[in-house]
C-alpha cells in the first residue's frame, strides 16, 4: 500500500472520528438523550451509547494503527530521500553585494 493511500485512509478517519466525538455529550447524555430524554427504559438508547463508544476507541485505534503502518510505508530510496536538495541543487547563491564607494564629507547619511 503507497503511502498517499494511508495519508487518505488516515484523514478518513481523522474526520469520522471528529464528528463522532462532537456527537457525544461529555456528560454522558450525547446523543441518546435526544431520543429519550434520559430515560433508559428504551432499548435503543443505551445502545447508542454504547455503540458511541465501541466506534470511538476502534477509530482511535486504527488511527493509531494507521500512522504506525505508514511509517513503514514512507518511500527511501537513497536518491530521493531529499527531494529539497535535489531540487536546489540548480539554485546559484550569490552574496549580497555591498556598496564600496567612499562617503565624502559632503555626503548626509
Amino acid at each position: 500500500m503507497s503511502y498517499t493511500a494511508f495519508l487518505i485512509l488516515i484523514l478518513i478517519v481523522a474526520i469520522a472520528l471528529i464528528l463522532i466525538v462532537m456527537v457525544q455529550n461529555p456528560k454522558g447524555g450525547g446523543l441518546s438523550s435526544s431520543f429519550g430524554g434520559g430515560a433508559q427504559s428504551l432499548g435503543g438508547v443505551q445502545n447508542t451509547n454504547n455503540f458511541l463508544d465501541r466506534t470511538t476507541w476502534t477509530l482511535a485505534i486504527a488511527m493509531f494503527a494507521l500512522i504506525l503502518l505508514a511509517n513503514f510505508a514512507i518511500p527511501r530510496d537513497g536518491e530521493n530521500n531529499f527531494k529539497l536538495d535535489n531540487t536546489l541543487e540548480g539554485v546559484e547563491t550569490s552574496a549580497p553585494v555591498e556598496d564600496t564607494t567612499p562617503l565624502t564629507t559632503n555626503d548626509s547619511i
